[in-house]
């Protein structure tokens, strides 16, 4: 569904993966009635990614942003709004993936820094977006994670990064129903893109590989079709898979076995000793 009037749209991490196809499809639904802001740090890709949706007939702007820095957050929308007018939407989409065992950790440095860029990336953006996002009556996404519904063994810093996000929206959601704009958190689970290769290691350095089994991971144009889907009709919640609704649940009802199922997901060289 197109939605009737144009749109400007700012969507952050949007230079690959889940941020990139997101633009490529709405940019794709909307064409010409669309205004999309890309941001991310990559500004190479992000440009590539520009290009893509401006063949598809949308307006697009980049700015280059590294979200783990508070005056860059404030810079985009800033330009968003100098080059548009207006924000409709903002997909607080930007983050970093980390693998480790918390017993191998021994500087927890990054573990600030992963949390500057999940969480307070999302909350610098919402708050410098706030003011334009209530005058439109529009919307916020983030871009959560299953990791931020039920703590996955091995991810102790990227859990507590997303439970923080789930917390935060959450409670925003509350405080911005009587303003008419409306928060949509989306929980993917695990999609087939290189976020997990570039994640931190317990050494705080890029992992090369993914820690988990990916067998049967989600495509990136699904996720971002879901994403899409739900934030357009103004949902709550968008978790993303049938495995991930009944771990919610189960969670309240047999804690333990949804341990054994985090374990299990852990790639067996990576799993702690029982």
């Amino acid at each position: 569904m197109t939605p009737a009037r144009s749109r400007t749209i700012v969507i952050t991490g949007a230079s690959d993966g889940i941020g990139a196809e997101m633009a490529r499809q709405l940019a794709a639904r909307e064409g010409q009635g669309l205004a999309l802001v890309l941001a991310a740090r990559d500004a190479a890709r992000l440009q590539a990614v520009a290009d893509e949706c401006a063949a598809l007939g949308a307006q697009v702007m980049t700015v280059p942003t590294d979200v783990g820095v508070q005056i860059q957050c404030r810079r985009l929308v800033v330009s968003a709004l100098e080059r548009f007018g207006r924000i409709d939407v903002l997909v607080n989409n930007a983050g970093r993936s980390a693998h480790a065992l918390f017993e191998e950790v021994e500087d927890l440095s990054w573990y600030e820094e992963l949390m500057r860029v999940n969480l307070w990336g999302a909350v610098w953006c919402t708050q410098a977006a706030l003011p334009a996002l209530k005058n439109a009556r529009g919307s916020i996404v983030a871009v959560s994670s299953l990791a931020g519904l039920v703590g996955v063994p091995g991810r102790t810093a990227y859990s507590a990064t997303k439970f923080a996000m789930t917390g935060f929206f959450e409670a925003l959601r509350a405080e911005m129903k009587g303003y008419g704009v409306s928060v949509t958190t989306a929980y993917p689970g695990v999609v087939a893109t290189r976020i997990r290769d570039k994640g931190f290691n317990a050494h705080g350095e890029p992992a090369g590989s993914s820690a988990l089994s990916e067998e049967g991971a989600m495509s990136v144009e699904e996720c971002a079709r879901l994403i899409i889907e739900g934030m357009n009709a103004r949902r709550r919640e968008v978790v993303m898979t049938a495995k991930g609704k009944f771990g919610r649940l189960l969670k309240l009802l047999a804690p333990g076995l949804v341990e054994k199922m985090a374990l299990a997901a852990l790639k067996k060289d990576l799993r702690p000793p029982h």
